[in-house]
């Protein structure tokens, strides 16, 4: 297991954050390559609720962002994992289970409500997100679109990202 260490980003952090968003995504077929973008409009709105990275001997390999979303129907304190990006080098050697894991206890410590992802339904899976059949994300099916709630209160209707997520379909 590589050793790494996972932090609140700073100042600093945020050039090594746009490299890694750019590497991470540049081969991933459903990506449209504006993850980077998407991070700095969200931290230049004050809209990142958790911004973490993921160290090795004080380089940045991993990064998690965590930003507001709202329902149609209602329903607040609700917060949109993503994007979450491992440099290619250090995939799939627990450094984004850690990310995912440590934005989500910060959420709840911040008395958040629930958090909705778009993704991978076996992966997400594993920390508790599923399917909620009272909630959608436009052109998505539903598999993919998967909430954790954090506490009985259950929102309802179609999820809409920060303004900065319209980069992707800019």
């Amino acid at each position: 297991m590589t050793k790494f260490s996972i932090r609140q980003e700073v100042p600093d952090d945020i050039g090594a954050i746009y490299s890694l968003l750019e590497a991470a995504f540049c081969d991933i077929a459903y990506s449209d390559q504006t993850e980077a973008e998407i991070v700095m409009a969200l931290r230049d709105a004050g809209a990142l609720t958790v911004s973490l990275v993921a160290e090795i001997q004080g380089n940045i390999v991993g990064y998690i962002a965590v930003s507001p979303v709202t329902f149609s129907g209602g329903g607040q304190y609700w917060y949109g994992l993503g994007p979450v990006a491992v440099a290619p080098v250090y995939q799939g050697r627990g450094v984004g289970s850690r990310l995912i894991e440590g934005a989500l206890e910060n959420l709840q410590h911040q008395d958040a409500e629930g958090c909705v992802v778009l993704g991978e339904p076996n992966f997400y899976g594993r920390f508790g997100f599923q399917s909620l059949p009272q909630l959608s994300f436009p052109g998505v099916t539903g598999e993919y679109f998967q909430a954790l709630p954090f506490t009985k209160t259950l929102p309802a209707g179609e999820v809409q990202y920060h303004p900065a997520f319209a980069l992707a379909n800019a």
